[in-house]
């Protein structure tokens, strides 16, 4: 864990970046401190076995998500349900939904319902949404084809988007 931090440290921050760049002016929380709060987790999971880079920033991107996810419940916008817009999640929405706490935490709740149905898809929309991972590290991560990755990708998207419009 030590050794691979340093490693992949410019690409989390990158990502980190990405997650936060369209938040408002007065957001307390950086690029650099969600990279720093994900360590944090990240060594606490101390019976992980690291197979390779893209398997640890997988599990990076898991547990931005979750900071992410208590960050905006922390800051008091879980308004359940009221006044709440479909959201589509295709394009410049994707972006959207991280900014706005109601709708990450609609995701949230949606993503939570899918990895009850389907682990897989789920995982794959935590790394390519919230990990900012391509087709091929995210199949790499999960030991399993492109193909499978592209195939799951647009099932996952199109039942988040069913879940989250009805």
């Amino acid at each position: 864990m030590e050794d691979l931090f340093p490693l992949v440290y410019d690409e989390l921050r990158r990502i980190a970046a990405r997650k936060l760049r369209d938040e408002r002016d007065s957001h307390t929380l950086s690029a650099t401190a969600l990279v720093h709060e994900a360590w944090i987790e990240l060594n606490k999971l101390n019976r992980i076995q690291w197979r390779n880079r893209s398997h640890y920033l997988a599990i990076a991107a898991q547990a931005m998500r979750r900071i992410l996810i208590d960050y905006a419940i922390a800051r008091g916008r879980q308004k359940r349900g009221g006044g709440r817009a479909s959201l589509p999640l295709e394009g410049e929405v994707w972006a959207a939904a991280e900014t706005r706490g109601e709708e990450l935490l609609a995701l949230d709740e949606a993503l939570a319902r899918l990895a009850a149905l389907n682990d897989r898809q789920a995982q794959i929309v935590e790394q390519r949404f919230y990990g900012g991972m391509t087709v091929e590290e995210t199949a790499e991560a999960l030991q399993v084809s492109p193909a499978t990755v592209k195939r799951e990708w647009a099932t996952a998207r199109a039942w988040l988007n069913r879940e989250l419009h009805g």
